[in-house]
């Protein structure tokens, strides 16, 4: 007995360090990211040029990794999902080491597209290395946990970028990464399993081809929207358009492929599919507040960088909890206990704050974003796991890629929308008469609503989400055989 019980613990620690293993590196990724923001006004005046330059800082990122993650799901079974997943994060600390040593924004943002390459191989794995390593039944919890390092980097980040950028020079931003890239290249050598490659994987060229144009054009039409006049000008629409063309045209030709570079018949599933659109929304409402918000408590209530980064960091921790939690309850009970709650949190909480007014104290703000952040951490990672669940095993690297991708292009036009938006609406409202901080707040107040009305619809939409061991408690109720 004693034996068994020691057999039972081991098993129990090297699932556990799987999920700490690849924690590290998604955490240095997402962290990375996030502490760029606050330093692209000082980089614009380091090397002379205009926001519109350094802005390409944040938007190669962006369009490396999208175009990138398609590709991730044929490496991981090609190649097996540990070598991927080491390969994405020596690329992630090469384009560090790049990045550190840059002389020039040409190469900082060439370090950038590095390390997008490298983060779009190691975000999809991740997920999928996690489902590999846990059965259906716990993958609730390990996700959960796995979850807080995507809402806890963008929290701090901002506030450790800007720290590094007033007391250290530029170069640290990149540095920074590199103790905590190479602890977690330790930890994924030693306690990530090798998963079997299969050599007779054939690769899909013209999928390839056609789906990374699809998606870097219109991730680099997205990225350079930073206005509604440049949003519409004829090249940007000709991109958008191109990129659209090349989606379709991918999405046609995978129908004939005996083996596709990705499996789109996953999309067949319905729990699989709402929870790409679930997480879908809930990715505009994350991205949505992490913009509006420093607006809100910066330029309409007059208040320091401090306090914003106060504002984000409860909400990001009570979200960590809520995803664990939110984890157990998805494995016990199924994601109808789980999603649809945790979607109407994140939606009432969205219209109070675009109910807020120029005499709102920020302890208030502070409490609404909290409860926010619960709703976020009960909605976004549990459907995520959810639809992962329904699907095949063999397919789960697939599945996770194209989660990633949409996640990512539905992110940036959130982003695009939002502050769009808000530079448009608040024209308008100053036009009217209105003073420059009440247009400001209610432009705000607006795009929060029309947040809060997409998170709504999606209630009633993700009870159609079923889990694989309610399939498996009806069929035997009712005597069916599983087999």
């Amino acid at each position: 007995m004693r034996a068994v019980g020691s057999m039972d613990v081991r098993k129990l620690e090297s699932k556990w360090l799987v999920v700490v293993a690849v924690l590290f590196g998604t955490f240095t990724v997402i962290l990375n990211n996030s502490m760029l923001n606050p330093a692209l006004p000082s980089l614009i005046s380091t090397f002379d040029a205009n926001a519109v330059s350094v802005g390409w800082i944040l938007t190669i990122f962006m369009v490396a990794m999208g175009m990138t993650m398609p590709v991730t799901g044929y490496l991981g079974d090609r190649f097996g999902k540990k070598s991927i997943y080491l390969l994405g994060l020596v690329v992630f600390l090469a384009g560090s080491v790049f990045g550190s040593f840059s002389v020039s924004l040409p190469f900082v943002i060439t370090a950038r597209f590095i390390q997008g390459i490298g983060g779009g191989l190691m975000m999809p794995i991740s997920m999928a290395l996690i489902f590999q390593a846990f059965p259906k039944q716990e993958r609730g919890l390990a996700v959960g946990v796995y979850g807080v390092a995507a809402m806890v980097a963008p929290a701090i980040g901002p506030t450790i970028g800007g720290v590094l950028i007033a007391y250290l020079p530029w170069p640290f931003l990149f540095a920074f990464n590199l103790p905590f890239g190479l602890l977690g290249l330790v930890l994924a050598s030693r306690y990530l399993k090798s998963t079997a490659a299969d050599p007779h994987r054939r690769f899909d060229k013209g999928g390839f081809v056609f789906v990374t144009l699809g998606i870097g054009l219109v991730l680099y039409a997205l990225g350079r929207g930073q206005t509604l006049d440049m949003l519409l000008s004829a090249s940007n629409l000709a991109l958008i358009i191109a990129g659209i063309l090349a989606l379709a045209f991918f999405v046609y030709y995978e129908r004939c492929k005996e083996q596709p570079l990705l499996e789109l018949s996953v999309f067949r599933n319905p729990t699989y599919a709402v929870s790409i659109a679930v997480t879908a929304t809930a990715s505009i409402g994350l991205f949505s507040g992490i913009f509006l918000l420093p607006l809100l408590i910066q330029n309409v209530y007059g208040l320091s960088e401090i306090q914003t980064g106060l504002l984000f960091l409860p909400a990001a921790l009570l979200s960590g909890a809520m995803m664990s939690l939110g984890g157990r309850l998805l494995d016990k009970k199924g994601p109808r206990w789980v999603v649809p709650p945790g979607l109407l949190i994140l939606a009432l909480s969205t219209f109070l704050i675009g109910n807020l007014s120029l005499s709102t104290p920020f302890w208030l703000i502070l409490v609404i974003n909290m409860i926010r952040g619960a709703g976020l951490g009960l909605s976004n990672m549990p459907a995520t796991t959810a639809g992962m669940n329904d699907i095949p095993e063999h397919l789960v690297s697939q599945g996770s890629a194209m989660n990633n991708v949409l996640r990512q292009i539905f992110s940036a036009f959130g982003i695009v929308f939002f502050s769009i938006y808000f530079e448009v609406r608040r024209a308008h409202l100053s036009a009217a008469g209105e003073t420059v901080q009440q247009a400001s707040l209610q432009s705000i107040n607006e795009a929060f609503v029309i947040s809060g009305i997409l998170m709504l619809i999606m209630v009633p939409v993700s009870f159609i989400m079923r889990y694989k061991t309610e399939k498996q408690q009806v069929q035997k109720a009712k005597g069916v055989s599983n087999g």
